[in-house]
């Protein structure tokens, strides 16, 4: 069933290079650690990757805000990263309105916490065009 996801490929390779990361550092460095460890494992997969990319945010066609995804890969998958104890909704959210602010689609959270987390999270272009 796994294989009807959009983008499947792709997110499995970030999974298993996440679980790879996960086993070798564990728990409670920074974020900025695990993005240095997730570049290593991503680019070792051939996977075309750019860290802390900006997005901007419109209003009205004006900007009016910025952020910096964590890692995008292939340009097709936004990645953010958490070293938190547990993921909250909060940190759903944050990558949900990255989704909406690009043309991505498939969004994968990944927490570095005591037990390690995924979240993924699809936003269509349909969806977005709607809202």
């Amino acid at each position: 069933m796994k294989e009807n996801y959009k983008y499947s490929d792709i997110t499995d390779l970030i999974i298993k290079a996440y679980y790879k990361v996960y086993n070798k550092l564990g728990y409670g460095f920074l974020e900025k650690v695990y993005e240095n460890a997730m570049m290593i494992e991503l680019l070792s997969f051939n996977l075309i990757c750019q860290r802390q990319k900006p997005i901007s945010v419109y209003y009205n066609g004006m900007i009016i805000g910025e952020y910096f995804a964590d890692i995008v890969v292939n340009d097709v998958v936004i990645i953010e990263l958490k070293a938190a104890e547990s993921l909250c909704p909060e940190h759903e959210c944050q990558l949900i309105n990255y989704l909406k602010a690009t043309n991505i689609e498939v969004g994968l959270l990944l927490n570095f916490g005591k037990k390690p987390e995924i979240k993924r999270k699809v936003l269509t272009e349909e969806y977005k065009n709607h809202n």
